[in-house]
């Protein structure tokens, strides 16, 4: 992502660092100070009054400033001034901008692209391209509700209007976003991630991979290329619960998967957290480089108070489980204006998972998504039937009612009303301004299985007197990611290498505790075998819990020679816990067709821990030429009676989700290691 780029803007800094992996790690973000002071004027806001924030350039007069609100440049200055080295900030203003939604009409009509780029994308990459911003991390959000409309509402689904079918038919969305990605990508401190709306929209798989291929072409047009993207945005300005904690995809009542109820309605995503991180595999698998980052706007997504399940619901009937389940507590996933019962969800976090750069407040928690009743603007935004609590729905929320809260203002203006609702339905519960006692010391540090390039470690919870929120994940002494479980893993790492890790709590006061007792560990060493092969790995599968193990492999040939293929297996060592001794596998794809591809599960002749059993994958035939590659190879296993595995100790298990090698992974041609590290 740090590639030379071969733009240069006017006033552009001659030099620049180059860009870091994730901006967020280490950085000190800026308190959009316009909705801190609109937060602290609230009873009880200034509890949430200094979390970093979005900036919205929603129309061209943004940049240089509207009534009550500071232009770009102002922003960008205060930035400085506060000490912050990280902006964000919205690109919104595409022609015929959210095609599906009258309230976040924008002010440009479907044609006019030219003066999308002319009078807005070309000032703003003037005033971000300033020397004297050079040393900020600025993060753009790229353009919300726009690519996902043309793959589900530009024809030929009950939400479909005209408008997004005139916006796929002349090109502009995915022109405009191009110019955007191409002229911004050009600043050397400037990190693009494009909006990839939310599970709720694109889970489905008539969409998924659509609406990947669909992000992948408008980031290939107008100059642009994919070394442009930096990562992508879920949720943004949405209400679909981070996690779960009650329900999985994978659960069934009576015999009926959850993926039947009305409000899972086969969706293969129950959460943002499973979504983002396979939304970010399939990226990768179009052509977006593997170390993409995903961000999750938690602003509103907390969904506390006093409806929040405090566990599963009953197992009378699968709708009954799912709805008694869930913590989003919305009438429909389609529901998406000014949401009544909606809370503060996570506050804005570092690296808190796996292909997660960071939780991010992309919607500042009072700014309106909405007008529950027509009122004129001069903005360009318009009455949307989805922002009136009296409206019975349409196609797109399977004509139920809207769930939004009444008397609203116009999209982006404050709503005293909605802003009291999230703090009192917050969920991790916020902090007052006396709370000044920190967590308990995280214990029980250990490390849960480690490989060559990562360690996973785990520990138990800490106490707060009100709640703990987060842990943060120092390797020695440098802080290297946070997270809300307890569990992280550190990947990147070099093999046969020494690494000392410590965990410290955080609570929503912004209280943390002293750091644990400190865990040594040795990263493995490199291959173990003596052959020229190798195997590559990439992790397939999200959930560790779930039912199922699934991955993808490719062999490849390293040395000189051909090598017969009929001689080389593959081992995958795991253990299953409780359940079934018998299991059934498959090939899900392969390059050279899984009717060569062979494939079962064998007991370990000398169990080890996370190995008491491996998956063995052969071929039936073939020869690999010297530097070649089997090519992708995708396997899954169960137990016959589909209990549940826990992956996170497994030996073979890696949470790498692009090909790596994988020392942990055996390799054998005939009875002989020749690659990896048997357990």
């Amino acid at each position: 992502m740090g590639a030379s780029l071969a733009i240069a803007l006017p006033g552009q800094a001659s030099a620049a660092a180059p860009r870091v992996d994730n901006p967020y790690l280490g950085a000190t973000p800026y308190v959009n100070v316009d909705w801190s002071a609109r937060a602290a004027a609230e009873p009880g806001g200034d509890v949430i009054a200094d979390e970093p924030s979005f900036v919205w350039m929603d129309r061209i007069a943004a940049i240089g400033g509207t009534p009550g609100a500071r232009g770009l440049r102002a922003h960008l200055d205060t930035a400085l001034s506060q000490g912050a080295d990280l902006f964000q900030v919205v690109i919104y203003n595409l022609p015929g901008r959210d095609c599906a939604a009258l309230a976040s009409n924008g002010e440009l009509g479907p044609t006019e692209l030219g003066r999308y780029k002319s009078d807005y994308i070309d000032p703003i990459a003037e005033i971000l391209g300033d020397p004297a911003y050079a040393d900020l991390r600025i993060v753009t959000l790229i353009e919300p509700d726009s690519l996902p409309n043309l793959v589900t509402n530009a024809g030929g689904t009950a939400g479909s209007t005209p408008e997004c079918a005139t916006m796929k038919a002349n090109g502009n969305y995915e022109k405009g976003i191009g110019y955007a990605l191409h002229t911004l990508g050009a600043i050397p401190n400037v990190y693009n991630y494009v909006d990839a709306a939310h599970h709720g929209w694109l889970g489905w798989d008539s969409n998924f991979v659509p609406a990947a291929e669909q992000f992948k072409k408008a980031a290939t047009v107008e100059g642009a290329s994919v070394s442009d993207v930096h990562g992508f945005i879920v949720n943004t300005a949405n209400y679909s619960a981070l996690k779960e904690p009650h329900f999985r995809v994978t659960d069934s009542v009576n015999g009926t998967t959850v993926r039947q109820s009305s409000w899972v309605d086969w969706n293969h995503y129950v959460d943002e957290l499973s979504f983002a991180q396979a939304l970010r595999t399939e990226l990768v698998r179009q052509g977006f480089a593997s170390g993409i980052g995903m961000l999750i706007d938690t602003a509103r997504n907390g969904w506390g108070g006093p409806n929040r399940p405090a566990g599963p619901g009953p197992l009378t009937s699968v709708d009954a489980y799912v709805d008694g389940s869930r913590t989003d507590r919305r009438i429909h996933a389609g529901n998406w204006c000014n949401q009544s019962g909606a809370g503060i969800g996570e506050r804005p976090t570092t690296a808190p998972e796996p292909g997660i750069d960071a939780y991010v407040w992309a919607k500042p928690p009072g700014e309106s998504d909405g007008s529950s009743e027509p009122i004129d603007n001069d903005e360009g935004k318009g009455f949307d039937r989805m922002c009136d609590p009296t409206y019975t729905g349409n196609g797109r929320n399977g004509f139920n009612l809207t769930g939004a809260l009444p008397d609203s203002p116009v999209a982006g203006h404050w709503f005293s009303d909605q802003f009291q609702e999230l703090l009192r339905n917050a969920n991790p519960p916020l902090g007052g301004g006396s709370d000044t006692e920190a967590p308990t010391v995280p214990t029980g540090l250990r490390v849960t299985a480690k490989s060559s390039s990562s360690v996973t470690l785990a520990w138990t919870a800490s106490t707060d007197n009100r709640a703990v929120t987060g842990y943060d994940i120092l390797r020695g002494g440098v802080l290297v990611g946070s997270t809300a479980s307890t569990s992280f893993t550190d990947s990147g790492l070099s093999a046969s290498s020494a690494y000392t890790y410590t965990v410290r709590a955080k609570d929503a006061a912004g209280n943390v505790s002293a750091a644990s007792a400190a865990v040594p560990v040795t990263t493995d060493g490199g291959s173990t075998g003596t052959g020229a092969l190798k195997v590559q790995y990439r992790n397939t599968d999200s959930s560790p819990t779930d039912n199922q193990i699934r991955m993808s492999v490719q062999v490849v040939n390293t040395g000189t020679s051909a090598v017969d293929l009929s001689q080389v297996t593959v081992r995958y060592w795991f253990t299953p816990e409780a359940g079934a001794s018998t299991f059934s596998t498959s090939c899900d794809y392969a390059v050279r067709d899984c009717g060569t591809v062979t494939h079962t599960v064998r007991p370990a002749s000398a169990p080890a821990p996370g190995a008491s059993h491996y998956l063995e994958a052969g071929f039936s035939g073939g020869t690999l030429a010297a530097g070649a590659s089997t090519g992708e190879i995708q396997l899954r296993l169960n137990k016959s009676d589909w209990s549940p595995f826990q992956e996170a100790d497994d030996y073979s298990r890696a949470t790498n989700t692009a090909y790596a090698d994988a020392t942990r992974i055996g390799v054998y041609v005939g009875s002989t290691l020749a690659w990896g590290t048997a357990p």
